[in-house]
């Protein structure tokens, strides 16, 4: 039997099993599925248009209630605010295991219910059970909303040949927060306090929906950021070369343009993580008219977010290439982020240690 490949599903898989099967012809379908694109659009009513997505509910109890619940709905929000459309509404199923208690369920919906208030966003319909079988931290799923002008949206499909790319924050932010969340102790003893001090900061920085805010009043389009994607699977690499696919053109990014923080670096050279390809939730790549894209780099800056220009897009014929102090190399997706072998190898060595004291 063949062992099936974990996480999100390849873009060949896609296309042959779910890309050919989306129900009903709608005319008011503005943007479908499609491999690297966060969203979906619908025309709502004229000159109207919403944006939706949806992922599961992602909860681990051992951040604790009120850090899992922010990180649980800013995973969702995330992808919504890269439509560049104002945030909105969200449809939440809450699958929860039988072991959570009254008491622990109303500890996380608060927090849950409050982040959402203070980014906007209004729950408006949902599913709450225990269910034998659920287990942490896939617990549900959630549709997230955004709505305005049919005009003013963007999705990964809108860069063009000439438009600067931009990054936010630096690579690998997620998979750093995560180690140092999940194993501090045991990653201080290698790196150092202060260092995990900084990589645990990183967790309230895994969500993109203060840059895509930036971004909205910015200007979109001809007046600013053409494209926005959330770098998650495949880190920045991953969110780059999906860009250049959804929008069919080619780039030149210049490696040593792309931040990477101390601590990132760090953590990931001691976990054996390739920071660039590793799982980057709260890093948006975008793409900018070129006539604007430093002043969109210092409009990030006036609201306290990183951003960089590390390279151009260019015609599809020119590929997608990766300028190194070495000389060019392709620049390709990774495939399998390192993130999920060298996280899954940390706990299992944990769960070792836990059973044989």
């Amino acid at each position: 039997m063949t062992e099936q490949r974990l996480g999100k599903a390849t873009a060949e898989l896609f296309e042959q099993i779910i890309l050919r099967r989306l129900g009903a012809a709608d005319p008011d379908v503005l943007v479908g599925p499609r491999h690297g694109v966060d969203v979906g659009v619908v025309r709502v009513a004229d000159g109207v248009a919403m944006a939706l997505t949806a992922d599961p509910v992602f909860v681990v109890p051992a951040y604790g209630w009120e850090r899992a619940a922010w990180f649980a709905v800013h995973i969702l929000a995330s992808d919504a605010a890269t439509s560049g459309l104002p945030l909105r509404w969200m449809a939440v199923d809450l699958n929860l295991p039988p072991e959570i208690t009254d008491e622990e369920l109303t500890t996380l919906w608060e927090a849950f219910h409050r982040t959402c208030a203070d980014i906007g966003i209004a729950v408006v319909t949902g599913h709450t059970a225990r269910y034998e079988g659920c287990t942490w931290p896939m617990v549900g799923g959630a549709v997230c909303m955004a709505a305005g002008p049919e005009d003013r949206f963007v999705t990964p499909t809108m860069a063009r040949p000439g438009d600067l790319v931009v990054v936010t924050k630096g690579a690998a932010i997620e998979a750093t927060a995560l180690f140092a969340a999940t194993f501090p102790d045991r990653l201080a003893a290698a790196v150092g306090a202060e260092t995990v001090k900084a990589a645990d900061a990183l967790f309230e920085q895994m969500t993109v929906v203060p840059e895509a805010t930036v971004a909205r009043e910015f200007g979109l389009r001809e007046a600013g950021v053409t494209a926005m994607h959330d770098a998650t699977e495949g880190g920045v690499f991953g969110g780059l070369t999906e860009v250049a696919a959804a929008s069919n053109v080619g780039l030149r990014i210049a490696l040593d343009a792309i931040p990477v923080r101390p601590e990132v670096r760090a953590v990931c050279e001691h976990t054996g993580m390739v920071p660039y390809a590793s799982i980057s939730e709260g890093t948006l790549v975008c793409t900018v008219v070129p006539e604007r894209a430093d002043a969109f780099v210092r409009a990030c800056a006036d609201a306290g977010i990183e951003a960089a220009v590390v390279g151009e897009a260019t015609e599809p014929e020119g590929g997608t290439v990766l300028l190194t102090a070495e000389g060019e190399r392709p620049l390709e997706h990774p495939g399998l982020d390192p993130f999920w072998e060298a996280f899954g190898r940390w706990a299992r060595e944990a769960a070792g240690i836990a059973a044989a004291s």
